[in-house]
């Protein structure tokens, strides 16, 4: 564990402003401020963003709305975030892949995360689950039934991503590493259109985030063969973890989080920072993270700026590891 004076150094080093208590009464910013995500409107990110962006209006600003800039695994947004004025009215959602992995995997990103944004806070962090739908036989209820299945049928051994180089799409090369066999991956734009493949069964089993196939696999539409958390998961309690079937390397869990741009000035970075920290508190937010399957988890600027490099260096040898290089 890292102590408060090594989190805050961290965070001096990113230019991270430091957590500051917000200030009183503070009117609104005049204008509007807008929450961009990286991923369609529907999925996990709309469950966080939308329930924030309530919470803030008329307070952080006159109007706070979400924006979707989708495409590209999330970098379209990533971009047009770091091109923004720094003025606090333009907001990053991202999940951690675009931040942390893919400065990895692309030979050439648009941006460097480190230097170009400011971490505000995480929101939640949330597990992946290998998920099977009516694509896949019936019979099918394990993983190494899913792996000989897989054998047997290669011309129908895909798997599907939200995103292409994501960390879903790591934990399936992960596993085709450990298997020793190619699945052939299906990359959507987006949780929300690869659901609707699964449960239509034009895909037979993908890397889904836990929460946007829970209420499916409950009601037994849908099959969850393990998750990826180093854990099991308090949403998944019966289904075992990849590490527990003999897949050390797939420990992979993901947290979802806010940037603004550098050089957006520290006391409306702190003052974004414990809004969100209110808007995760509050009873009627911890009933939809629940609902979802989705865990709060904020952090102060400098907090989080830590779990960045951290997670930054991580990836750096889970990605030699694959040998994976993306593709524009």
């Amino acid at each position: 564990m890292l102590n408060r004076r090594a989190l805050l150094k961290a965070g001096a080093a990113t230019g991270a402003a430091p957590f500051l208590p917000p200030a009183q009464a503070q009117a609104p910013a005049a204008g509007t401020a807008f929450v961009v995500s990286g991923f369609p409107a529907g999925g996990m990110g709309d469950n966080v963003a939308r329930p924030l962006a309530e919470k803030m209006r008329g307070r952080y600003a006159s109007a706070v709305v979400v924006e979707s800039r989708t495409g590209a695994g999330g970098r379209i947004a990533v971009e047009y975030v770091k091109r923004a004025a720094p003025d606090g009215l333009t907001i990053l959602q991202i999940p951690s892949s675009p931040m942390v992995l893919y400065p990895h995997t692309y030979k050439k990103l648009a941006y460097d995360p480190l230097t170009d944004f400011i971490p505000v806070s995480t929101t939640v962090n949330y597990g992946f689950s290998f998920t099977a739908g009516p694509g896949l036989p019936a019979e099918i209820k394990t993983v190494a039934d899913y792996i000989q299945w897989a054998r047997a049928n290669p011309k129908m051994a895909t798997y599907g991503v939200p995103a292409a180089g994501s960390a879903l799409h790591f934990a399936g090369m992960l596993l085709q590493k450990a298997a020793g066999f190619d699945f052939t991956v299906v990359p959507y734009r987006g949780g929300a259109p690869l659901l609707n493949d699964v449960m239509g069964g034009q895909i037979p089993v993908s890397f889904n985030v836990i929460g946007e196939v829970l209420p499916h696999v409950r009601a037994g539409k849908l099959r969850s063969l393990a998750v990826t958390a180093p854990q099991r998961s308090v949403f998944l309690p019966d289904v075992p973890t990849m590490v527990e079937l003999g897949y050390k390397d797939i420990a992979i869990q993901e947290w979802l989080g806010w940037f603004v741009p550098a050089r957006t000035p520290a006391d409306t970075v702190a003052r974004l920072n414990a809004l969100v920290r209110e808007g995760l508190q509050a009873p009627e937010f911890t009933e939809i993270l629940t609902r979802n399957g989705l865990q709060a988890i904020h952090q102060s600027p400098a907090e989080f700026a830590a779990i960045v490099r951290q997670d930054h260096q991580r990836w750096a040898g889970l990605a030699k590891t694959t040998g994976f290089t993306a593709e524009d």
